[in-house]
């Protein structure tokens, strides 16, 4: 039973790490890097990774410079980027692909934080839904191998704690987002 509880623990970590991951990619009005880390380029007939057919910097606050090793792939990647959701027009120079990241209006702001309180919902149904999972597997488990009822509520009630252990951390990832877009 101890392993069945640790597996849907694992899992409600799995929908924490994804969330953090899907919060990386939304850009603060600062340049980061891995805005790009979901755009992929045709390299040959195979979508590539931006990161593996170029170097990738931040010379500036609020700038991205992508040097392509293999300078055929500059319009590749600035169509990979235009077709990207991340908003931002590239420039090309021949050699370097800049995106230059304009400060977020106040009502970009608002827009990004909606949408991150939004992914944030998204993992906590997630996490209920590990929840429920797990407590029919408990079920299910307890009048298979004859465990008294009181010992499958406690497993039950160690399965609503990790639950609210999860959702609360969560919350404070949504929290410590929407703060972060929110400063100027």
């Amino acid at each position: 039973m101890e392993e069945l509880l640790m597996n849907y623990e694992n899992k409600m970590e799995k929908s924490l790490k994804n969330l953090n991951e899907e919060f990386t990619t939304i850009r603060a009005g600062r340049a980061n890097p891995h805005v790009l880390d979901k755009i992929k380029v045709d390299y040959y007939g195979t979508p590539t990774p931006l990161q593996q057919v170029g170097n990738i910097s931040v010379p500036e606050a609020r700038m991205i410079c992508i040097q392509p090793w293999d300078t055929s792939l500059l319009k590749d990647i600035e169509h990979a980027i235009n077709v990207s959701d991340i908003g931002i027009n590239p420039t090309n120079d021949g050699k370097v692909i800049r995106l230059v990241f304009p400060e977020l209006t106040e009502e970009r702001r608002k827009e990004l934080v909606k949408d991150i309180k939004k992914k944030g919902e998204n993992a906590k149904v997630a996490v209920r839904n590990i929840r429920r999972d797990a407590m029919d597997a408990i079920k299910k488990k307890g009048k298979e191998d004859g465990i008294s009822e009181d010992e499958i509520k406690e497993y039950q009630d160690d399965v609503q704690k990790s639950t609210d252990a999860y959702v609360k951390k969560i919350d404070s990832a949504v929290e410590e987002k929407s703060k972060e877009i929110m400063t100027v």
